[in-house]
Order: C-alpha cells, then sequence, then structure tokens
C-alpha cells in the first residue's frame, strides 16, 4: 500500500516557549513543521538546536503584517506542499494598569494577538480547503475567559480571540477545517519564572484546584490532540489547560486549610 503523505503544521510564535513546545510536539509525532517568529535570529538558533533539517523550515516574518504573512505562508507551501495544521500561537502582552496603557501599545496586542490570526487563517485556509481539511489550533489564554489586573489589552485581544475561533469554526466547516483554541492557565514558562515572584506563584497555586503550574508539554500534548484525527468532531471549542483555574472561584485556600486542620 502507498505510505500516507507525511502532514505538515505551520507554528507561529514557534522561536521559544509554548510554540516551540508544539514544534517539538509535532516533529515527534512524525509531522513536518514551518515554524514563524518575527524574532529571526532567535527562530534559526532553535531551529537549528531541533537537527531536524529536512523536517522543519524557519519563517521570519510578523504576524500582524499582510504581506510578510502571505510571503511566508507561500513559502511553506512551496517547501512542503500543503499545510494540513495551523497553531496561532505567536502573542505579546503590556502589563500596565488601564490608565497607563498607550493607544500604541493597545493597538500592537490587538494588532499580533488578533489580527495575527485572522491574517494567517485567512492564507492558510485556502491551501487546506484545497487538499482536503485541516485543523486551526488559537492559543488564547485563561486571561480572555477571567478578567484580572493589568490585562486590559491583553485579555480583551485573547476574549476577542476564543470568539474569532468560533467564528471560524462556523465558517470554514464546510471546508473540513476544524478550529479550536487552547486557552493556557498559568505555566511554567522562562518568562514565568522570570516576573511571577515566589508571592505571585504562591496566589497561583492557592486557586489552582492541581495546586500547581503547567508545563509547556502539557500544552503541546492538548494542541496535538486537537489537530490529531482523534478531535476530528471537535470544533468552534475553548479548551482551557489550567489545572482547573476557571472551573472554581472563591474558597479553595480556605477549604484546604480546614482540610490540613481535621
Amino acid at each position: 500500500m502507498p505510505s500516507l503523505p507525511r502532514k505538515i503544521a505551520l507554528v507561529t510564535g514557534a522561536a521559544h516557549g509554548l510554540g516551540l513546545a508544539a514544534a517539538t510536539r509535532f516533529l515527534e509525532d512524525g509531522w513536518q513543521v514551518a515554524m514563524l517568529d518575527v524574532l529571526g535570529d532567535t527562530l534559526r538558533a532553535a531551529v537549528k538546536a531541533l537537527d531536524r533539517k529536512e523536517a522543519t523550515l524557519a519563517l521570519e516574518a510578523d504576524v500582524a503584517d499582510p504581506a510578510a504573512v502571505e510571503d511566508a505562508v507561500q513559502q511553506a507551501q512551496r517547501r512542503f506542499g500543503r499545510i494540513d495544521a495551523l497553531v496561532n500561537n505567536a502573542g505579546i502582552a503590556v502589563f500596565k494598569p488601564m490608565l497607563d496603557v498607550t493607544l500604541d501599545g493597545w493597538q500592537r496586542v490587538l494588532a499580533v494577538n488578533l489580527t495575527g490570526p485572522f491574517l494567517m487563517a485567512q492564507a492558510v485556509a485556502p491551501i487546506m480547503r484545497d487538499h482536503g481539511g485541516g485543523a486551526i489550533v488559537n492559543i488564547t489564554s485563561i486571561s480572555g475567559l477571567r478578567a484580572s489586573t493589568l490585562r486590559v489589552a491583553y485579555g480583551t485581544s485573547k476574549a476577542g480571540l476564543a470568539h474569532l475561533t468560533k467564528q471560524q469554526a462556523a465558517e470554514l466547516a464546510q471546508y473540513n477545517i476544524r478550529v479550536n483554541a487552547v486557552a493556557p492557565g498559568p505555566v511554567d514558562t522562562a518568562m514565568a519564572k522570570a516576573v511571577h515572584t515566589p508571592e505571585i506563584r504562591a496566589d497561583y497555586h492557592d486557586h489552582i484546584p492541581l495546586n500547581r503550574y503547567g508545563l509547556e508539554s502539557e500544552l503541546a500534548n492538548a494542541i496535538s490532540f486537537l489537530c490529531s484525527e482523534q478531535a476530528s468532531y471537535i470544533t468552534g471549542q475553548v479548551l482551557a489547560v489550567d489545572g482547573g483555574f476557571d472551573a472554581v472561584g472563591v474558597g479553595l485556600p480556605t477549604l484546604r486549610r480546614e482540610r490540613r486542620n481535621q
């Protein structure tokens, strides 16, 4: 029997963190991966470290730039011939009080976090359509489901992305393109380790039922599942991978103390 064609994933924000973890998981699953990031040098170093030259492609581009997006997607198509999965992971944040957020800062966050996934899907979906379908996973955030301080631009952009996911799912289903989102909770990334003080980490632990931060590999597992045939009847969903953080309200720390004292 003829072998099935190797599947192709395009991952944005792939130079480090969750994007790199997702790209690595796709490679482990036997996929080829186009890795896109605006940080060209960091991206090329990551691709070199993976040491999978035949299965990877580095694409330096800003997802908020329509011309750059179109050129990058065309490069991926020329190299691999098709795109079966798109992971819209590229994102930025401005962590400031609402009254201190500038219009430029607001617009840049929305351009990358919301317009970027729109542009990427617009460019990739026709390729998926012409090859029988595919899967898109948008990386939202628990901040798009629950409001918090210092996240007026970031949280709003991620809430918009959650709804964009549903819009894309509704309109692209006719082409056998499934669209879902993963909403990470607190994850043990390099950024979190750098900016989350012990007090902040303790606060998160207090309010997460599983009482820990997630791992990038655990997020990559969810992305891999949603792009696989195992998720063939799942579309338009936002999956919170957050240790239960979004499922609970107040009172968890008190309940834990009472349990310890029994």
